[in-house]
Order: structure tokens, then sequence, then C-alpha cells
């Protein structure tokens, strides 16, 4: 989904409200009506949206009474700096993906679920080895975000305020990857040869790279 689209959506309070209460419990309009204080119209309204969006569903009792629920997980990241602003959504990757292949960067013990012949204990367990790795990579997140950060500033140090610090940031990790050619740190760094070209000549300026025949390097 669009995370443009699921922050205008969570942008309203009774919206978000709406989800922290399913996310306890499926509920019909009338219990949500009386949780949120407001019309039973207007909840119908929030809950039109969030179905259209695919966050929620719902389904029918014997009473035929509706009940909605949370369709599905899903994980929405803002980040504001002042070298950039960004949103992303993703839904939980399946379980045959291979960190070890997609994650060079991270070791992540894959140990067996414990076998204790009670399914439930064995089944908490896991929950809880989980629920500590999801603790340490929120703090290891936060760490790169800081790192990031000290690199850019020391990027707009050097070269001034007005420049693009992650674009010239892309260029620098394409030098160190490639064998220094325009072309090739175009290509690593997805971006146009002449605004890669452009980078160079002011890093070069300022001494931090020098031209090598064809090829720049770091000096």
């Amino acid at each position: 989904m669009d995370s443009a689209v699921l922050l205008d959506l969570l942008g309203n309070e009774n919206r978000r409200r709406i989800l922290r209460l399913l996310a306890n419990k499926p509920c019909y309009v009338t219990e949500i009506s009386e949780y949120l204080g407001v019309s039973p119209k207007a909840v119908i309204d929030h809950l039109r949206k969030l179905e259209d969006a695919g966050l929620i569903k719902s389904t029918t009792d014997d009473r035929r009474r509706k009940y909605f629920r949370i369709s599905r997980s899903l994980r929405l990241e803002v980040s504001v700096s002042p070298y950039g602003f960004g949103a992303k959504s993703a839904y939980p990757a399946k379980n045959s993906l291979d960190m070890s292949v997609r994650c060079s960067h991270l070791s992540i013990e894959d140990a067996d679920r414990t076998d204790t012949g009670n399914e439930i204990a064995d089944l908490a367990a896991e929950y809880g080895r989980l629920r500590e790795l999801d603790r340490e990579l929120s703090l290891a997140q936060r760490w790169v975000h800081g790192r990031v950060e000290e690199a850019l500033a020391e990027i707009d140090e050097r070269l001034g305020t007005e420049v693009d610090s992650r674009f010239y940031a892309a260029v620098l990790a394409a030098l160190t990857e490639t064998d220094g050619t325009v072309g090739a740190i175009a290509e690593e760094a997805s971006a146009p040869e002449d605004a890669v070209l452009e980078a160079l000549r002011r890093l070069s300026d300022v001494g931090v790279v020098t031209r090598d025949g064809g090829s720049f390097r770091f000096r």
C-alpha cells in the first residue's frame, strides 16, 4: 500500500483509535461508536475508508451482526530529518525469507524452536525471543540513523549546506565500490553521469577526491 495514502488515512485520530480498539478484539459498529463517543454514522464512514484501504475486514455472526477486525499486519515507518523526509510501508516477510542473504550486515541467530512437548509453552518462548529481537533491532536502527545523520552533517560541513548531502554521500559510497570511472559510479549510485561528474568535480575542488586519468579516487 502506498505510504502517502496510509499517512492521509491515519492522520485522523478517530481512525487511529478504531484500529487501536480492533487490535484488542473484533467489534461491531455500536461498540466502536460508544468507545469513540461519536455517532454510528461517523463510525461507518471511518470503517468504510479503512476497509477500502484493506486495513480492516468484516464478518457477520449468527445474529447477522457485522464485526470488524484488522485484516493483516502492516508496518509504517516515517523518517523526518534535516536531510530528508520519507515514509515507507511493508507487510511482514514470509518465513522463507533468507535473512543471511538479504541482510549481509545483520547477524540473527535462527535458533530452533524449543521443544518441551507443550506447544503453547514453546510458542510463548519463541514469542519472547522475537520480542527481544524486535527491541534490539529497533535500537540498532536508531544507531544507524544517528550515524547516517553524522555522516551527512560532516558532508555539509565540508561542502556547504546548499548541496544535496544524500546525493554526494551516494556518490562517495559508490566510489568505494567501483573502479572510480564516472560511468561505474553513476550506475552504482543510480544517477545521471553528468550529475555525478559535477559532484566529483566539486569533491575534487575541496580536496576530497582526485582525478587519476579517466577515474577518480580518494585523496
